[in-house]
């Protein structure tokens, strides 16, 4: 099978296909462990696998980016020699990192677990950490040679293999009569198995790759000189450290609750099953649907960043202006609704998902996603415009503020006094970025519809609730998991019936916004504008 180069667009698709689907697959591998695990076993799981992707992040960070970036210039000007050093020198650091970190956390593991029974879940999760490095820079040189179906069908057969192994060997034990720290331990090993497929995937594609350069005579280009990798390394970690700082945000908000849930929270909950209960609902059930609405919001939304980046390399400031408001906009008219769904619907789709309970700290999470993810889409603006320290900074100090409000909040309103916390410094983490980004371009994004919009963003929220809250009421004779489906697919539908009639009707989208809006969302805005207008016109005859 021959290898063909992915096209900005296709590409896009393929990676925000790929992580949708690592998300659901996220939600099913945590629905069985709902039902297997009781409170305190999730929180074993919970707490190794937020280390495990924080250390991640850590570990691999904003360098496949940063491998993307180099390997591409290379090859737009002739040097593929010096893109195969790179990616050499890439693949070693992958391999000392994975090293490193995987044995620091099965070492540290009895240290960093806040409940000792958490310590053979993060033993169980410290392997995978030693092939994820080599993996994330192998699929940064292949995104940078424009080949994003490798990197994308890594990730799916690692989220499959990952769930499968994982909740399998967690039933086997689960049946041997095992205690729950060992099945949690289990479960969290699939992450191990997870990366093996992933490493197989892309050194699979490699082979390919390597004998298609030998074919078009690439493998002999002229190296770069030795004595230039510490000079490779340095700008690697130049580029790749704003990137990083910036990408694991999220991740740091949800190990930091982790990490410090008990601590913080103790003088909110009468028991230890309580606190226990509180902290399932945030790591088995919140973490997993609020990492959903940010998906397609921000594929949107990627799209258009390489765009703005072009144009303000030339001096086009008019068109960054344009493209920084259209992906505002894009992202706002397309995150919202995913969020107002899991939110004001979380009694129903939690209960349709999981086991009963916790509804409402789905509901409080998946609420401070709308900030969550203007606050990545700004980020990735700030990149375009050449901008990532102010970006690492407003991070960094978002990060700080997080830890410090979660202090004084969770010791008073427990869970919630922690994601408070988090939803204010992705808000300010925003407000300064745009803040930033209007030093450059005087971006708008709605103008005078801000209140129009608002006005249908609450009337929407309303409408929904008033369904979700009546349909499991009037249903309830119904058995329990029937109710929630129809009561969710309800909800769902009356969200997004009404969102888009009042998004038009307030004349919150207008016809050139829909004139600039990817495919789909093009056809259906245009369609909606024509109905309004041949509406007014039989009303004026």
């Amino acid at each position: 099978m021959s290898l063909k180069k992915d096209s900005l667009i296709k590409g896009t698709i393929i990676l925000a296909a790929a992580a949708l689907i690592a998300r659901v697959l996220g939600i099913f591998q945590r629905v069985p462990l709902d039902y297997m695990l009781t409170d305190a076993g999730g929180a074993y799981f919970t707490t190794a696998n937020n280390i495990y992707l924080l250390l991640l992040v850590v570990a691999t960070g904003g360098i496949p980016s940063a491998i993307s970036k180099m390997v591409s210039e290379r090859y737009a000007q002739g040097k593929a020699g010096e893109a195969h050093e790179i990616y050499r020198a890439a693949i070693f650091f992958g391999i000392f990192t994975g090293i490193l970190v995987s044995g620091l956390l099965y070492l540290a593991a009895p240290f960093i677990a806040e409940k000792p029974g958490a310590v053979a879940s993060i033993r169980a999760i410290a392997p995978a950490l030693l092939l994820f490095p080599v993996i994330a820079m192998m699929r940064g040189y292949f995104q940078g040679r424009q080949f994003m179906t490798a990197g994308g069908i890594s990730q799916i057969v690692e989220q499959i293999l990952r769930v499968v192994a994982g909740v399998g060997i967690a039933v086997v034990l689960l049946q041997w009569g095992y205690e729950d720290e060992w099945v949690a331990a289990a479960a969290a090993s699939g992450s191990v198995f997870g990366s093996v497929g992933a490493f197989l995937i892309m050194l699979g594609y490699g082979i390919k790759l390597r004998r298609a350069d030998a074919s078009a005579d690439l493998v002999s280009a002229k190296p770069a000189v030795k004595g230039k990798l510490g000079g490779t390394y340095r700008q690697i970690f130049r580029l790749s450290v704003p990137i990083a700082l910036t990408a694991m945000t999220v991740q740091f908000f949800y190990t930091f609750d982790s990490q410090f849930f008990y601590s913080l929270t103790q003088a909110a909950y009468v028991s230890s099953a309580e606190a226990d209960s509180a902290f399932n609902a945030l790591g088995i059930k919140a973490q997993a649907i609020a990492g959903i609405p940010p998906i397609l919001a921000i594929a949107l939304s990627q799209s258009v960043i390489p765009v703005i980046s072009s144009a303000y390399a030339v001096g086009n400031l008019d068109e960054v202006r344009r493209q920084t408001s259209l992906v505002m906009r894009i992202v706002l008219f397309t995150g919202v609704p995913a969020a107002l769904v899991l939110t004001v619907a979380a009694p129903s789709v939690t209960g349709l998902i999981y086991t009963p309970g916790g509804s409402g700290v789905v509901a409080a999470l998946t609420a401070g996603t709308i900030f969550q993810i203007t606050m990545l889409t700004t980020n990735s603006i700030l990149f375009g415009l050449d901008k990532a320290r102010q970006a690492m900074y407003h991070t960094a100090t978002g990060m700080l503020i997080k830890a410090g409000l979660s202090v004084a909040l969770g010791p008073f309103l427990g869970v919630y006094g922690l994601i408070a916390a988090s939803t204010v410094s992705f808000i300010l983490i925003t407000w300064w970025n745009v803040a930033t980004v209007r030093k450059t371009v005087a971006v708008n994004v709605l103008g005078s519809r801000w209140i129009p919009y608002l006005g249908a963003v609450a009337l929407t929220a309303a409408a929904g609730r008033a369904v979700d809250m009546a349909g499991l009421r009037l249903l309830e004779p119904l058995p329990y998991k029937l109710a929630c489906f129809i009561t969710a697919a309800a909800a769902g539908t009356v969200i997004g019936m009404v969102y888009l009639a009042l998004l038009v009707m307030l004349g919150v989208v207008r016809r050139e916004d829909a004139a600039s809006f990817p495919g789909p969302l093009r056809k259906l805005f245009t369609w909606l504008l024509r109905m309004r207008s041949d509406k007014r016109d039989k009303a004026s005859m």
